[in-house]
């Protein structure tokens, strides 16, 4: 396992363009992947990142791409391949694109089963220069004369959560997949993947190499510090009074009273409950005392209002969320202290 301090230069071998959105961003250090990951990634190797979530690892690999395709001489096709397991790609991470894509005048597009016909005529006649698909598309989009010729221009495969897809039926569908698209390329192109952490680093790694080709693993695994501290309240004299007010025994409006002080006293808070009956009826709890800047969270929300809870919270219109284990599922909801 690899592990190195960040070290700033990294970003000084990325062209300008991307120097100055970076910084433009706020971002002038960067993260463990992208010091580790970007170099390899630069020199042509290929790459398997593994890191934590929220750790930057996909600028780490689109970044040191997107450099090398922006100093490249322009040719029609598509030259990048980005392939994620989720067909409801995460908001976040459009958004992102999005932004490198309108500062680098680089054109991003997103193609799957759901995709509206006339967007596929589009891409049939003029592709994107970087296309974001699933395992199940790319293998549908192959056969087409058009795209075919479209995907011969491919310099570079990027293969996210690799972890989710590499031990079922779908890694199978995409390990032919990628050797279909080699025949189409007629040349090597440059493999690149990106898996949260995994026991099994070398049969991963295989997977988006294939067999014969070689491939750098790169563990970006910073320390993890944890602090627990466990307390259990008992109950005052304003206890008793909020008991009644609640309708509960004092000895739970006591937790709910230091529950309700730990959000005051931080900014952002996350208050894990084991079930959706139990999320309800805290948040019931916290609405009888007023308090609009609590709000619950759990799977049989619509998706409508999730994602507006998960705004509200990034934006700080709300100060905490009561949520199940629906928020553990990598869902960016900015930083929380």
């Amino acid at each position: 396992m690899h592990n190195e301090a960040s070290n700033p230069k990294v970003f000084d071998s990325l062209a300008k363009p991307i120097r100055d959105a970076l910084a433009e961003l706020g971002f002038s250090e960067p993260t463990l992947p992208q010091t580790m990951a970007i170099p390899p990634v630069l020199s042509g190797e290929n790459v398997l990142l593994i890191a934590p979530t929220g750790s930057g690892k996909t600028e780490a690999v689109l970044l040191p791409v997107f450099s090398k395709l922006i100093q490249q001489e322009a040719k029609p096709g598509i030259s990048i391949v980005y392939i994620t397991p989720l067909r409801a790609l995460n908001r976040d991470l459009l958004k992102r694109l999005s932004f490198w894509a309108l500062r680098l005048g680089i054109s991003i597009e997103v193609r799957h089963g759901d995709t509206e016909v006339k967007l596929r005529r589009r891409q049939a006649t003029s592709p994107p220069h970087m296309l974001v698909t699933t395992p199940e598309t790319l293998q549908a989009i192959l056969p087409g004369s058009r795209m075919k010729q479209h995907l011969s221009r491919v310099r570079y495969v990027i293969v996210d959560e690799v972890h989710e897809i590499a031990s079922s039926k779908r890694g199978i569908q995409l390990t032919i997949a990628l050797e279909r698209l080699y025949e189409v390329v007629g040349r090597e192109f440059q493999r690149i993947g990106l898996s949260a952490t995994v026991g099994n680093a070398e049969e991963v790694a295989k997977f988006i190499a294939g067999t014969s080709r070689n491939i750098r693993i790169i563990q970006a695994l910073p320390p993890k510090g944890y602090k627990y501290h466990v307390e259990n309240p008992s109950p005052t004299e304003v206890d008793y009074d909020l008991a009644g007010k609640l309708g509960t025994s004092p000895e739970a409006a006591a937790r709910i009273r230091r529950v309700a002080e730990l959000v005051d006293s931080h900014r952002s808070t996350l208050i894990f409950v084991n079930s959706r009956t139990i999320a309800e009826m805290l948040g019931f709890k916290f609405h009888q005392l007023r308090r609009n800047d609590i709000a619950v969270h759990h799977g049989s929300l619509s998706k409508e209002e999730r994602v507006q809870i998960e705004d509200e919270f990034k934006t700080r219109i709300l100060k905490a969320i009561i949520c199940t284990s629906t928020l553990e599922l990598g869902i960016d909801i900015g930083n929380v202290d």
